[in-house]
């Protein structure tokens, strides 16, 4: 094969799974017209038309996906390779793609990630903060923050946090006149903010558990964030409960801007696990993130 065509190769897996061609000139450190010329090119050899484009997206045709599917894991095995090859440097060296809930990554990420690196100066990380359920593998990620619970059973999974616990909450102010509630169901008497679960197009259930019984309490109210920062906005201005993680308002509660409810019904369970596909051969430098991140009673 010419060395050409490798590289178009190359420049190609990038495009499609990118799904554009400013993103994948920038990752492939060229420039968009070089990067659409090479691609015209390609096509014109094969006598194939690759990509199908448009002035917001670029798709694979059926030959392009075809295509894909043959050389695009051959790609990410010479990457994995190369990666490992950072063993023998006196320092692992490369760069990780992590992507993790906002909380997630300013709670546990964070503070690993600001020890570690200066350590590790040729390491470096890209963290993606968002709530949404991701295909890590489609989305070219090397690894994925979740609630435990919650993770794939093909995927590698490594805890990254101690249990965690809900807690139910809302001002003095709001609680004046009002009854505090004493079991799940009585929260549908009152004004709840609720978390937005965007990748479904609902909201997220409240749920909880005493004694081995659980309870999922669907609630309502004016508001519904896909931000936990904001929910707390919400709540501690008056507006109604908040169903947020304990370490998110143990200060406000501490302090008395939010008193608690339903504390014997939020029982601690699983939380962050890192998670990243099983096929894969975890590179130096991802092996030192992980271990750093790994939780130890």
């Amino acid at each position: 094969m010419a060395r050409q065509d490798m590289t178009d190769l190359l420049s190609f897996a990038t495009v499609a799974k990118e799904g554009s061609f400013t993103r994948a000139a920038k990752r492939l450190g060229v420039t968009q017209s070089a990067l659409s010329h090479a691609m015209n090119g390609l096509e014109a050899r094969l006598g194939l038309q690759l990509l199908n484009r448009s002035t917001r997206s670029v798709s694979t045709t059926e030959a392009g996906e075809r295509l894909l599917r043959s050389v695009g894991p051959q790609f990410e095995q010479i990457e994995v390779e190369l990666a490992a090859l950072t063993e023998f440097r006196d320092k692992p060296a490369g760069n990780i793609r992590i992507t993790a809930p906002e909380l997630a990554a300013e709670t546990v990420l964070w503070p690993v990630l600001q020890r570690l690196l200066p350590e590790y100066p040729d390491i470096h990380v890209e963290v993606v903060s968002s709530d949404v359920r991701t295909d890590i593998v489609a989305e070219r990620f090397d690894a994925g923050v979740r609630i435990g619970e919650y993770v794939e059973k093909d995927m590698v999974t490594v805890c990254i946090a101690p249990p965690m616990r809900m807690a139910v909450v809302g001002t003095p102010g709001y609680f004046k006149g009002r009854s505090r509630p004493r079991k799940p169901e009585e929260l549908t008497a009152h004004r709840c903010i609720n978390l937005a679960r965007v990748s479904r197009g609902d909201l997220f259930p409240w749920e909880f558990e005493r004694r081995g019984r659980e309870v999922a309490v669907r609630v309502g109210g004016q508001l519904a964030f896909t931000s936990l920062r904001l929910i707390r906005s919400a709540a501690l201005a008056g507006l109604g409960l908040a169903y947020l993680p304990e370490q998110e308002v143990q200060a406000d509660v501490a302090e008395g801007r939010l008193a608690r409810v339903l504390e014997d019904w939020c029982e601690p369970f699983p939380s962050y696990h890192l998670y990243y596909p099983s096929r894969r051969q975890p590179a130096p430098a991802f092996t030192v993130l992980v271990e750093a991140l790994r939780y130890r009673v």
